[in-house]
């Protein structure tokens, strides 16, 4: 029997950079499970969502990525911008790789390999931030910066630690952002210090959903404001309440829906999936139910 094709995306600088020893047994057990593999190692921001779009429709029945979280969004990117409808695999191996985290995919390069081959199928949202795409959060205000601030050497150095020393030296100089967002059943407007529009387990390591409250394929974001406050005193409460998931707490605004619209954020800094982008002055942010064809664990053989 012929042999399936497999693209395999690789981003030989994420993380400490490990996957350059682990890549040829990564190789071997792909091909061992019945795939021709192509390795494409990316060369630059924003390299694997060009190389996405010169692939051509059929030709690989599988697409795995083996990088971070940007590198996974620069697939998706480049997959949904072409219409490209192939099955995903993910091989984490960046800083955080939160998204990865709450689809229990394995941190060790060659089980998540093996657990691709006998994983199961599952459509997943896809969140679409004006014309562009994330695959599990667009955020802004305090702690979001550190996600694109932090230096890739020091990531490599000191892991999801990088983000909270980043995190913390930004506190001081929090400084509320006004918004206002519209939905089909409410408007919301304010001074905001921190924003998440979420289709995830957890934001930034910070903001952690329980899991009753998210389901990845329903259609629906998870979207969390944390009001700015006049004192320390009630910015503790709200900590707390992150804290413990308690999300009721007074000055967090917890919700889901299906379409939002930003508005008077032209001056905002956002972040999708850890990458920055621009703000607008009318940022129209759409879930696309089932986006994508994703390949998880198998957890129930």
């Amino acid at each position: 029997m012929k042999n399936e094709k497999m693209l395999l995306i690789v981003n030989p600088y994420s993380g400490r950079a490990k996957m350059r020893g682990e890549l040829l047994r990564v190789v071997e057990i792909f091909s061992a499970g019945g795939y021709d593999v192509t390795v494409y190692p990316t060369k630059a921001k924003g390299d694997a969502t060009e190389y996405i779009k010169t692939v051509e429709k059929g030709e690989y029945s599988l697409i795995v990525v083996c990088g971070g979280d940007g590198t996974l969004n620069e697939v998706i990117t480049g997959m949904m911008s072409v219409d490209l409808d192939v099955k995903l695999g993910y091989i984490p191996s960046g800083t955080l790789n939160e998204w990865s985290s709450g689809l229990k995919i394995s941190r060790v390069i060659p089980t998540a390999a093996k657990d691709i081959l006998s994983g199961k199928e599952t459509r997943l949202d896809i969140g679409k931030f004006g014309d562009k795409y994330f695959s599990y959060t667009a955020s802004f205000g305090a702690f979001t910066e550190a996600s694109y601030s932090a230096p890739q050497d020091v990531k490599n150095v000191l892991g999801q630690a990088a983000y909270f020393f980043e995190g913390v030296k930004s506190i001081a100089n929090i400084k509320p952002i006004h918004l206002k967002l519209v939905t089909d059943e409410k408007e919301i407007e304010g001074e905001f210090f921190f924003g998440a529009i979420s289709n995830s387990m957890s934001v930034g390591g910070i903001v952690k959903f329980d899991d009753s409250v998210v389901k990845l394929n329903d259609g629906y974001f998870e979207i969390v404001l944390i009001r700015a406050v006049s004192n320390l005193i009630k910015l503790q409460n709200i900590i707390d309440g992150i804290v413990r998931q308690d999300l009721n707490r007074d000055g967090i605004e917890f919700f889901h829906a299906k379409k939002i619209t930003v508005l008077e954020g032209e001056n905002i800094a956002w972040t999708l999936d850890g990458e920055y982008a621009k703000g607008e002055e009318k940022i129209v942010i759409e879930n696309i139910n089932a986006g994508v064809c994703f390949i998880v664990p198998d957890r129930d053989k």
